[in-house]
């Protein structure tokens, strides 16, 4: 049960990501806790603006995506992650400038988010294929935990810590520590060593692009991940709400609320181990899926704080264990040679389900209230995901085993290609 360490003694380069991520994701999450509470403060208490950051970041991100898959299979990779960890490390300066002017502006947050969105949609793809290169296949559900247990860390201490900062300290101490934090991620990506691109790697093109994103739609098992994410997320994300939530509750729960998933997250990680021995990935993707919707249901009829707490730490373990198969996924059976282009449309699926259904749950809320639209998207989401289920029924019986075998022949042929 218990997670398994081995990628981390395998791989020094992976070692000094994962602490070097570890640390400056603490901060991270501290700037998106503040800019939240930001926003609904500057905005006089709206929970549809709360919402509108994450559409603000949802078009870089998926606009950028496609550019950063395409020059992560071509280009070092290495290169690409330290120029996009600068630029993350410039936008944490603008917010904490903004934050120390006389009268901080909106469109300066909604700027900075889209500017950080846009950084991350060319980092990941680089991320993701620099990772495949230096662990190999086997160990890819061990990879996918180690990194959920990482995420879950800064998102349970940080929020806690965001919330006690921006209540007593206000935003601007919550965006210096983030400023602060980014020189662990900054030396990592400097000290890591060059992993040079895929051999006769395809230039970045529109072309190529497109090879992609249909090499991806002729796998069930891929298109799987893709849809089942999106559907249980753009109905019932309920971050956009926290503010509000906190703003009824006591203002010293803000951080709890962000927490409790990473609560549920991080205890999924932490008992991982039991996850290397399950091969039907797509099937416990659905199940996962379908129940965050129905703690999000619950968590929408919750009347006492510790109550609706509890509901979304549920909602985290679940999401957790979708996240684990989802990466194994992608991970184990995408061949190295369009790992970058595939790691941008794997962004875009887990992006915009988050994104779009902050916005929607936002805007919802300030119509109908809080907990209808809670309890609506909990339910709107075990349905969407049903229904994703249903209209790819080789998702329900994919076996990991089978993917591994695919990679191996598809790299194989294509090395015999080149050679040819």
């Amino acid at each position: 049960m218990l997670i398994d360490l081995s990628p981390l003694k395998a791989s020094r380069d992976y070692r000094l990501l994962f602490f070097g991520q570890l640390i400056s994701f603490f901060g991270t999450m501290i700037s998106i806790v503040a800019m939240n509470w930001q926003m609904y403060s500057l905005s006089g208490g709206s929970s549809e603006m709360v919402g509108y950051i994450a559409l603000a970041e949802f078009f870089p991100m998926f606009v950028l995506a496609f550019v950063g898959g395409a020059i992560a299979d071509a280009f070092d990779r290495r290169k690409i992650l330290r120029l996009t960890e600068i630029g993350q490390t410039l936008v944490t300066a603008i917010l904490l400038v903004n934050a120390l002017s006389p009268s901080p502006k909106m469109w300066v947050v909604f700027s900075a988010a889209a500017l950080h969105a846009g950084f991350a949609a060319i980092q990941r793809p680089a991320f993701e294929s620099f990772i495949q290169k230096v662990i190999p296949p086997e160990l890819m559900s061990a990879v996918m935990a180690l990194n959920s247990m990482r995420w879950s860390l800064g998102a349970v201490i940080s929020p806690v810590v965001a919330g006690l900062i921006t209540s007593s300290l206000g935003v601007t101490a919550a965006y210096a520590i983030d400023l602060v934090t980014f020189t662990a991620s900054l030396v990592a990506v400097f000290l890591i060593s060059y992993v040079p691109p895929q051999q006769n790697a395809d230039r970045p093109s529109v072309k190529n692009v497109i090879a992609a994103w249909k090499y991806a739609f002729s796998r069930p098992d891929l298109l799987g991940t893709y849809l089942i994410d999106i559907a249980a997320m753009l109905f019932a994300f309920p971050h956009a709400l926290y503010p509000a939530l906190a703003s009824e509750y006591g203002e010293k729960y803000l951080g709890l609320f962000y927490g409790a998933i990473a609560v549920g997250a991080l205890t999924a990680s932490l008992t991982s181990g039991w996850t290397k021995f399950v091969y039907k990935h797509g099937r416990m993707i659905i199940i996962a899926a379908a129940m965050w919707g129905v703690a999000i249901f619950f968590f929408g009829l919750a009347t006492n704080v510790w109550a609706a707490l509890a509901c979304l730490v549920a909602a985290g373990f679940f999401d957790m264990i979708s996240g684990i198969f989802r990466g194994s996924v992608w991970n184990q059976t995408i061949p190295n040679f369009m790992r970058g282009r595939l790691a941008s449309i794997e962004m875009i699926s887990y992006l915009t389900g988050p994104y779009l259904g902050s916005a929607k749950m936002g805007f919802v809320a300030e119509r109908y209230g809080v907990r209808p639209a809670l309890v609506s998207g909990g339910i709107m989401c075990v349905v969407a995901v049903g229904i994703a289920a249903l209209l790819i029924p080789k998702f329900f019986s994919y076996d990991g085993r089978d993917g591994i075998e695919r990679r191996a022949k598809e790299e194989a042929e294509r090395e015999k290609m080149l050679k040819s």
